[in-house]
């Protein structure tokens, strides 16, 4: 049998130091048929409007970044405003965005698509920042797998003056932690953190601050991690391959599903 197509979708580390160095992460409802009550980034599929031309003139590095990479990190601006209220977008003249906490009521008519995100921004007077995502990995689901995404996961600096908070619908926690403290949580079972989600939180977990993290995703080789299952004496293991950057990483696959 054919595997599933894998769906276009991104996700974002958001990422401030004061307090600490932490990342935002939002725990899912978890009435959600993927990854119900899991600790994640906040990230979801890419949408028809995602792909409008229009949003070249309200996106700062349009020009900048390549016509296959906007529509994913638009999604991933889009997606982090609906889960958590954050906009990630300067105001008039590239300033830093002044504005109130969004109303929650207007956040799920974006996410029910009943408003185009494209006029949220144009209301608030302001355009998107392309340019303050940088690529931090690239993940593919394995071809075994009933529903299957490819997953571009961004890292970006957190807007200073906005606050987070769930949506109460996919999101029913937003919350910053350092990365030590979510895979703790994972640890002791405490929260329950997703196979990729754990992976990347052990690899943000190599730097000490935002420049840092932003810095090694720069410095890293492109490369589409498709996790591979290998049948070991100790069982059916789920295994990333050496060149995906992870280290030996071999899991028992039940562990991981």
């Amino acid at each position: 049998m054919d595997s599933a197509a894998a769906v276009p979708a991104s996700t974002i580390l958001l990422l401030r130091d004061a307090p600490r160095f932490e990342v935002l992460m939002v725990e899912r409802h978890r009435q959600i048929e993927f990854a119900s009550g899991a600790l994640v980034f906040p990230g979801g599929k890419t949408h028809a409007g995602d792909l409008d031309e229009a949003w070249s003139e309200h996106a700062l590095g349009w020009g900048a970044v390549e016509a296959e990479q906007r529509p994913l990190r638009i999604a991933a601006i889009r997606e982090v405003f609906e889960e958590a209220g954050v906009l990630l977008a300067r105001g008039r003249g590239g300033g830093p965005l002044e504005m109130e906490p969004c109303p929650l009521e207007l956040r799920q008519a974006v996410d029910r698509g009943e408003i185009p995100f494209l006029d949220v921004v144009r209301e608030a007077g302001a355009s998107i920042d392309l340019a303050a995502l940088t690529v931090f990995a690239r993940w593919i689901t394995p071809a075994f797998a009933a529903k299957r995404f490819d997953t571009w996961f961004y890292v970006a600096h957190a807007p200073e003056g906005q606050l987070a908070a769930c949506d109460g619908r996919e999101t029913v926690d937003a919350c910053w932690l350092t990365p030590q403290e979510a895979l703790e949580a994972a640890e002791t079972g405490r929260r329950k953190v997703v196979f990729p989600t754990r992976m990347n939180l052990m690899r943000l977990a190599e730097a000490r601050a935002a420049d840092e993290a932003v810095a090694q995703a720069r410095s890293r080789p492109p490369y589409a991690v498709e996790p591979q299952v290998e049948d070991r004496p100790e069982g059916r293991m789920l295994v990333l391959p050496e060149a995906a950057g992870y280290g030996p990483v071999a899991e028992p696959l039940a562990s991981v599903l």
